[in-house]
């Protein structure tokens, strides 16, 4: 390939990872500064999906794929979520749902012939993302009022796109995280990464999430972690967090604790800000044999009209139990290949998705469906990806011409 050829592919495959990007953002949030339709949203959402398939079949006409646990069992969570959404209980969104998740699987398996455990796609992630929070900044300039509503507590949320106090926490933890450790793996240097990380985080804090945060600091002290006994940049910037740490603890205690509780009541807070009740209601609801196994079909991740905000009952409730085990299955099967792989700082950018993954998916919904978290974990598993092997072309071996005695020549001796 040519290396014209080769930097268009590039291209194009990360405007493929930017529409799936895109799919993924939603179409439920605050209102936004200038109304847009729900309708409209979807219909940009669902045909940045469709272009994203077209495109990468595009670039890999011939379907050369990599074959990955990861994707064999996104693919698997098809048959729970089909077999569910048939009897149309959940209406025809479910097979919507359904349709949608087997475009975004299947564009993750053409994308994954380029999925070389290189940080290419990492670069991607962090772009990307960074473009949506800088939609989030730009709507805060323009408008704080409805940046940071009433309706929402004053937390931070999407002016010109809807999205949730949630959604920017959890886009800006993941490329906080990730731009770190470029910066400790030498990808990267300090000032384009100060760029990235300074508002993000004041991004983060102004969205007041704790789940993105806890899940930041984790993701990166596990992935840190598994760099100590091969970076000393890793092993200083751990004892410097940790002292940091330890001082603002001791400093800001009263300041940390009011920011962590968001003006709450003990009470509520306890039971997570209501999210308890609906657990406990929705594990307590009587259900059929086939429910409990393949699900009620693909929803919008709410049991009586409140949101589930729990990945695990969220899948429980859509695909049942083979679905659990399924994703279950995912986690586990990303998470010990990791551990199973030498010291690197893919294997750190990779343990740090899929910790942060692991600890959201307690507050938050999305390990079953087409989501930013499945496109974390699927960004895990091209880093834990093997190069695929060069084939070189076999050519047919031409048969020997006999020659004559008398037309050979002579020996030398």
């Amino acid at each position: 390939m040519s290396a014209g050829r080769a930097s268009r592919t590039s291209k194009t495959v990360g405007t493929v990872w930017g529409l799936l990007v895109l799919n993924t953002l939603g179409s439920a949030g605050a209102k936004t500064i200038i109304p847009l339709p729900r309708s409209l949203i979807q219909m940009v959402t669902m045909g940045a999906l469709v272009a994203a398939f077209a495109l990468a079949l595009v670039v890999n006409l011939r379907l050369r794929i990599q074959a990955g646990a990861c994707l064999f069992l996104l693919t698997l969570l098809l048959v729970p979520s089909v077999i569910s959404s048939a009897d149309l209980e959940s209406g025809f969104g479910a097979l919507f749902r359904c349709a949608r998740l087997a475009l975004f699987v299947g564009t993750l398996w053409l994308l994954s012939r380029w999925w070389d455990g290189g940080l290419t796609f990492v670069r991607h992630h962090i772009r990307l993302y960074f473009a949506v929070l800088g939609s989030v900044a730009a709507g805060l300039v323009v408008s704080p009022g409805a940046a940071m509503p009433e309706l929402y507590g004053g937390r931070l949320v999407g002016a010109l796109w809807p999205l949730t106090p949630p959604q920017i926490g959890q886009y800006a933890a993941v490329i906080t995280g990730l731009t770190v450790l470029l910066v400790l793996g030498r990808r990267t240097d300090k000032a384009g990464a100060a760029v990235v990380i300074v508002p993000s985080l004041v991004l983060l804090a102004l969205t007041h999430t704790r789940t993105a945060t806890l899940g930041l600091f984790i993701g990166l002290a596990l992935a840190i972690g598994s760099l100590i006994l091969t970076s000393a940049a890793a092993r200083r910037f751990f004892a410097w967090a940790v002292l940091c740490a330890a001082v603002a603890a001791v400093a800001f205690a009263s300041a940390l604790q009011a920011w962590f509780l968001r003006g709450q009541s003990k009470e509520n807070f306890s039971n997570l800000t209501g999210r308890a009740k609906v657990w406990d209601a929705l594990l307590a609801a009587p259900r059929s044999t086939s429910e409990k196994l393949f699900g009620v079909g693909l929803g919008d991740k709410s049991f009586g009209g409140l949101p589930i905000d729990n990945s695990w009952l969220a899948v429980y409730h859509e695909q049942g139990l083979i679905g659990v085990t399924l994703v279950s299955a995912i986690i586990i099967v990303l998470g010990g290949v990791a551990l199973l792989r030498p010291p690197s700082l893919q294997r750190a950018c990779a343990i740090f998705l899929i910790s942060y993954c692991a600890i959201a998916s307690y507050t938050e919904a999305g390990l079953g469906d087409a989501s930013p978290y499945l496109l974390h974990l699927a960004l895990a598993a091209s880093l834990l990806a093997a190069p695929a092997a060069e084939i070189p072309l076999s050519t047919p071996e031409l048969p020997r011409r006999h020659i004559p005695r008398w037309a050979r020549r002579p020996e030398v001796p």
